[in-house]
This record gives structure tokens, C-alpha cells and sequence, in this order.
């Protein structure tokens, strides 16, 4: 298949586009390489695919993908040159808000499919620039669907969050139930996205697939994330935050764990179901052809648990800053993962353990600590 992937070079787009080449797909992976967080690590995530960025295009070239697009490379090539069987991985620099170019790369591309996971992500960090979220998450997000439309694919995936079941509070948290109460903007623009696809499914008949991903992690992870920051201070001699005073549960889910359902998801895009009512809907399918899926572990750890597993891996006793808990954060979270496991025989299965063991090994290969 010819599949693209929005944030190539973020942490799950990037493992998504090594496990599809490796299967024998051809791939464009987008991203605008924002500096969210330190651009180097997503620099060299694309150099694991095959992009090296400064010896291939200088990032400020034209692309000729988009009026505002800004830089091309596949394998260190010239400017946007189409992936082929010898080099199947191509990288375009676009701003999902960029209309026309985002028209332009679908004009350009015949795509089968399309995996959408570039976002704005994270949840405190919508409390101080709520903009970004709206051009990122929701423009953004509109600019691909009308893509989608203009341009059929055969399916469109895309990444939701856990953060929409909000201040729900009935464990675990199950794709059937109400989310009409984010405590986030982020959570808020997320549950626009399935709302938004599911309109497009109706009118235009795009097969959509919506995924709410419960915390994930492992090596060449986000540097805003918990494991990451944990790491980063245990290893400086310096204290964590443990926010709500170590209270909290998260639904840890490892990357390879993702990577395989949607692998597994591609292929099967979703059909409208015959029998739905709108006495009484059930919120995870439709008589469109959408679904929505949890992908988490299905087995929520303390987060003192997940500190003294990292102490363990890392070789190092954590200084513990006790603190309250964040605003727009939740408590807990626990996925419910029975409708996944029933529509692609398939459920993650990495246990917290193994899981940190392999970013530790990753992280003190990576910056030689």
C-alpha cells in the first residue's frame, strides 16, 4: 500500500512508518518539526528512516507540495522526490493548517491510506497556548479530512486520546461510554476529531477509524512525558514532580503495542453496522462506516509502581517532589480493549517491566548515560 502518515517524526508516527517499510509498504511521512520539544530527536528519528536533513535538502527549500511547505528529503534526496521501491520512505515538511499544500500532497499522491497522527499533544501545555491546538488539532484535522474527500482512501486512521473520557469516572473506561466532558482543551479538540470524522463518514463515505491511545511510551519517547522527565532527572541528581501526591493510576501502554493494532487496523476499515439505533446510539460505532477503539494494556499501574520500576531499570533512587495534581490531569485511567481485541484478534501485552527496561536501554544508548 502507499500509506501516509502525518507526524512521521514524532514518537508513535515514527515507529508506525519503521514497522510499515519494514512490511514492505511505501510511506510519506509528514511533519512540520515544530520545536514543541527539542527538534534534534525528531531529526534523528527521521535519520533512523532513512532522512538525513542536512545533507539532503536544506530545510528552507520549496517543496513544490504547498505554497507554505518548506522542506522535502527521501534517503538525503533532492526535493520531494516520490518514494520508489528502492527507497520507499519520503519525507515532506507541511504544516497541517497549509490548506493548499495539504491539497496538493494528497493531488500528488494517490494514497491507499492515511494514519493522522500529527497533532499539537499535550495536556498542560494547552493550558498555556490554546491557539496551537485549534491550528493543529481542529484546522488541521479539516485540512486532512477534506483531503480524504477530494482524494478517496481506502481508510483513515486517526489518533484520539484517552484525555476525552475527562471526568468520567466508571472504570474501565469503555469506547461505549458518554464523553461529553473533557477537562482539557486538548481532550475537547479530540473529541471534535471523532465528532468531525464521523460527519465526513456520513456525507462522504470515508471509512474512519478513530484510536484513543492511553499513555504510551518507550524508547525514542516524548521528552514531555513522565518516563522521559523521570529519566532525564533521576539521571542529573535531581528531584521528580509526582504530581497529586503520588495518587495516580495510568493505563501504561507500550509503543510496539500501538504499532501493531494499527498495523492490524489498516487493512480493515470499518463498514456502517445495519443494525445501530438512534434510540439508542452507541457511541463507538454508527450506521457510517466509523469506529472508534481504545488502545491501552487494560491494566492500569500506580504511578509509585511505574517510579520504582524506573529506579529499578536506571540504578537510581529517586528524589521525590510531592505536588498537587494538575489542572485538566485526571487520576486514572484503565482501558477497556474488548472491542479491539474482538476486531483484530490482537491486544497489547507488554507489561510496565519490560517496557521501561527497553527505554532504559534506549535512553542511556541514546544520550551515553
Amino acid at each position: 500500500m502507499n500509506i501516509l502518515v502525518t507526524g512521521a517524526a514524532g514518537f508513535i508516527g515514527f515507529h508506525l512508518s519503521k514497522r510499515l517499510l519494514a512490511d514492505g509498504h511505501t510511506v510519506t511521512g509528514l511533519d512540520n518539526l515544530n520545536n514543541y520539544y527539542d527538534p534534534k530527536l525528531k531529526h534523528d528519528r527521521l535519520g533512523q528512516l532513512g532522512v538525513d536533513l542536512e545533507a539532503g535538502t536544506d530545510p528552507g527549500a520549496d517543496s513544490g507540495v504547498g505554497t507554505k511547505a518548506d522542506a522535502s528529503a527521501r534517503a538525503g534526496a533532492g526535493a520531494d522526490v516520490p518514494a520508489t521501491a528502492a527507497a520507499p520512505f519520503r519525507f515532506v515538511r507541511l504544516e497541517l493548517a497549509d490548506r493548499e499544500g495539504i491539497n496538493e500532497l494528497f493531488s500528488n499522491s494517490a494514497f491507499d491510506a492515511v494514519v493522522h497522527l500529527a497533532a499539537q499533544a499535550g495536556v498542560r501545555y494547552s493550558l498555556q497556548n490554546p491557539h496551537s491546538y485549534i491550528d493543529s488539532n481542529i484546522t488541521g484535522f479539516l485540512n486532512i479530512l477534506e483531503a480524504c474527500r477530494h482524494h478517496p482512501v481506502s481508510h483513515l486512521v486517526y489518533a484520539s486520546s484517552s484525555s476525552v473520557y475527562g471526568a468520567n469516572t466508571q472504570m474501565p473506561f469503555s469506547v461505549r461510554d458518554n464523553v461529553d466532558h473533557p477537562v482539557s482543551l486538548y481532550a475537547a479538540t479530540k473529541k471534535s476529531n471523532e465528532l468531525m470524522a464521523h460527519t465526513y463518514s456520513h456525507l462522504y463515505g470515508i471509512p474512519s477509524t478513530g484510536l484513543r491511545f492511553f499513555t504510551v511510551y518507550g524508547p525514542w519517547g516524548r521528552p514531555d512525558m513522565a518516563l522521559f522527565l523521570f529519566a532525564e532527572a533521576m539521571t542529573s541528581g535531581k528531584p521528580i514532580d509526582v504530581y497529586n501526591h503520588g495518587k495516580m493510576e495510568r493505563d501504561f501502554t507500550y509503543v510496539d503495542d500501538i504499532v501493531e493494532s494499527i498495523v492490524r487496523l489498516i487493512p480493515k476499515p470499518p463498514v456502517g453496522e445495519k443494525e445501530w439505533s438512534g434510540d439508542a446510539p452507541d457511541p463507538s460505532t454508527s450506521f457510517a462506516p466509523y469506529r472508534i477503539f481504545n488502545i491501552g494494556h487494560n491494566q492500569p499501574v500506580a504511578l509509585m509502581d511505574y517510579i520504582a520500576e524506573l529506579e529499578k531499570h536506571l540504578g537510581v533512587k529517586a528524589k521525590k517532589n510531592m505536588m498537587d495534581i494538575q489542572p485538566g490531569d485526571v487520576p486514572r485511567t484503565w482501558a477497556d480493549v474488548s472491542d479491539l481485541f474482538e476486531y483484530i484478534g490482537y491486544k497489547p501485552k507488554v507489561d510496565v517491566s519490560q517496557g521501561i527496561a527497553e527505554f532504559v536501554s534506549w535512553y542511556r544508548s541514546y544520550f551515553g548515560k
